[in-house]
């Protein structure tokens, strides 16, 4: 892996960063075309239906780079879909060398664009900070191999272990720092989803909110099985532009029917149940047909310990404040039955850890 290579990669994932939560259903990609040594133009893939990272970089040089290097974290696409085959422009601009992150993880296209190039006569490197590319859009290689969305488990407990009193009260166990950092996740996902329990003993509203620009609001879900969720609560009431989705069994929608008027942006989804409560596996295969490809799961214990014993959360962010609440009467960070041995619990590994002002954020992927 030449030092020149990683060098550039480097840039063309800071440009494909500009764009995350901005992209679904389609990848965050960067792209950086470099000549003599010298980066001469960058761009990124704003949104779906707007240009590839690498069609925005070539414009602003007017499609020509005659002996130049292109670099792009993900392979460029050899197919129609709602914009032309990238691989012509490449070809039409004369670079003469493609440096790419990842190959598509399409797996009906992957490696189809690299392979098209190297035929053209193309020099084609691949898999320079492919690690980094991979962590980049890591929902969306997800989604696009399975039709499944990639879940985040959020969570913050004290240092004996709880997320809120015998109260539940919980606000706030973290510092603005870390309460920062959480909005930055929502701004970044599909959806954020939570238990009933969430709403009506927090009352959440579940939005993204930054002191210096506007944010993105995701989905927010609700799990509710037998819609018990209040027409007062704040993820009813249509101050979000985006909507709220009540995921609800055959009697809890007639609860909601019956209970009218609905408010605007709410509607429910009718899903099947196991032992009285909602399918999650089901919920999520659902969600992954309306092509919602990340969710950000924020609540409660009882949700998050039936989304983890179903195998359906596929990385961990958990802060740690220190403080105790000194008794044994806290909600916990995961409700319900766990393991009799040490060696039966749940592993985390690819651990990072990262300090928000006296907090301390643990992010780790499961090894079921």
């Amino acid at each position: 892996m030449k030092e020149i290579d990683v060098k550039f990669m480097k840039l063309a994932i800071k440009e494909a960063r500009k764009g995350l939560g901005r992209t679904s259903p389609n990848p965050a990609v960067g792209a950086v075309i470099v000549k003599e040594g010298r980066v001469v133009a960058g761009g990124y893939h704003r949104s779906a239906g707007m240009p590839h990272a690498e069609v925005e970089a070539f414009e602003k040089i007017g499609n020509r780079a005659p002996g130049g290097t292109l670099y792009v974290t993900l392979e460029p696409c050899n197919h129609f879909g709602k914009t032309p085959p990238c691989t012509e422009l490449v070809l039409k601009s004369g670079v003469k060398r493609v440096v790419v992150g990842m190959r598509d993880p399409n797996p009906l296209v992957t490696g189809g664009g690299c392979q098209y190039l190297e035929k053209k006569g193309l020099e084609v490197v691949t898999g320079i900070l492919k690690d980094e590319c991979i962590r980049l859009n890591e929902a969306f290689i997800k989604f696009i191999s399975t039709g499944w969305p990639f879940v985040i488990a959020k969570s913050a407990i004290t240092l004996d272990g709880w997320t809120a009193t015998s109260a539940q009260h919980s606000q706030w166990i973290t510092n603005e720092k870390s309460r920062g950092f959480v909005h930055r996740l929502r701004d970044r996902v599909d959806a954020v989803m939570m238990g009933v329990g969430t709403v009506l003993a927090d009352n959440p509203a579940m939005t993204t909110r930054f002191k210096v620009k506007q944010g993105k609001d995701p989905i927010r879900i609700v799990v509710d099985t037998n819609f018990r969720t209040p027409p007062d609560a704040k993820v009813m009431k249509n101050e979000s532009a985006a909507p709220t989705i009540i995921a609800t069994s055959i009697d809890g929608n007639r609860c909601y029917l019956d209970c009218g008027p609905h408010p605007k942006g709410v509607e429910t989804l009718v899903c099947p149940t196991f032992s009285g409560k909602i399918d999650l596996a089901a919920l999520m295969e659902k969600l992954g047909k309306m092509s919602i490809t990340s969710v950000l799961l924020e609540g409660g214990s009882m949700i998050l310990g039936a989304m983890l014993r179903a195998q359906l959360i596929d990385k961990f962010y958990v802060f740690i404040a220190p403080k105790i609440l000194g008794g044994g009467d806290g909600i916990p960070m995961v409700a319900g039955c766990g393991p009799k041995t040490m060696e039966e619990s749940l592993k985390l590994q690819n651990i990072k850890v990262r300090r928000f002002g006296d907090d301390v954020l643990i992010r780790g992927y499961p090894s079921y």
